[in-house]
């Protein structure tokens, strides 16, 4: 038992988005205010990006809420050039690992978006890193995607520091679209397509079980792959 127990830790150890060391506990989740602007944008699918640490928790998060549509793993921050894993997993290309969220507004508002983004996917008082991943390149940051998305992460970004509710200053930042790099395939759907890997397992199955308990009304059990 205690050899396996030490095999687990490794696991654990070796196998986060970043080769690093894993935290000693598990993410807390946090229930993030009810935004008080709420969006209002036309009827179609939009598209948010946001960055909050390692993508497939990220991913995972969101692609179990309904009216989203898709959610695509990638980089944002940096050049096309050095948006590759390898690169970008130095923490010195500028980029930051993002997903770019495809949504209907008719079903799932932005403002629900930056909700559960805060609530349960990532800690706004960690700067440069999230969980067990550490770096530049593991910021937490909301890219706009036009003039409503604008105002409305201005708008709840102060409604969170107004709040107190994080006893630590919060850190995120808004950040301009500088153009968003899909990731390898391989990192595509990583949690629907690797449901035992270790990392998933201890970091990201929480997340979304928090989506179930926090957001009942905003889950779905299905995985929304692509």
């Amino acid at each position: 038992m205690k050899r396996l127990a030490a095999l687990l830790a490794l696991s654990l150890t070796i196998s986060a988005c970043q080769q690093g060391a894993a935290a000693p506990a598990r993410e807390a989740t946090v229930s993030a205010p009810l935004p008080a602007r709420k969006a209002s944008e036309p009827a179609g699918l939009k598209t948010a990006v946001f960055a909050g640490g390692c993508f497939w928790g990220a991913e995972a998060v969101f692609s179990h809420m309904k009216g989203v549509t898709s959610v695509v793993s990638g980089y944002h921050g940096g050049d096309k050039r050095s948006a590759t894993y390898d690169s970008v997993s130095t923490g010195v290309t500028g980029h930051a690992e993002a997903v770019r969220v495809t949504y209907d507004p008719a079903q799932v508002r932005y403002d629900q978006l930056l909700q559960v983004f805060f609530s349960v996917i990532a800690d706004p008082t960690q700067l440069n890193r999230q969980g067990p991943d550490v770096g530049s390149q593991y910021r937490s940051a909301l890219v706009p995607l036009g003039p409503e998305q604008q105002a409305t992460a201005s708008a709840y970004l102060a409604q969170m520091k107004a709040s107190r509710l994080w006893r630590a200053p919060i850190v995120t930042k808004i950040e301009a679209n500088r153009g968003f790099f899909a990731a390898e395939g391989e990192h595509q759907d990583f949690a629907a397509r690797n449901p035992q890997h270790p990392y998933i397992t201890y970091w990201d199955v929480p997340k979304v079980a928090a989506l179930k308990r926090l957001f009942p009304a905003l889950f779905k059990p299905s995985f929304t792959r692509g």
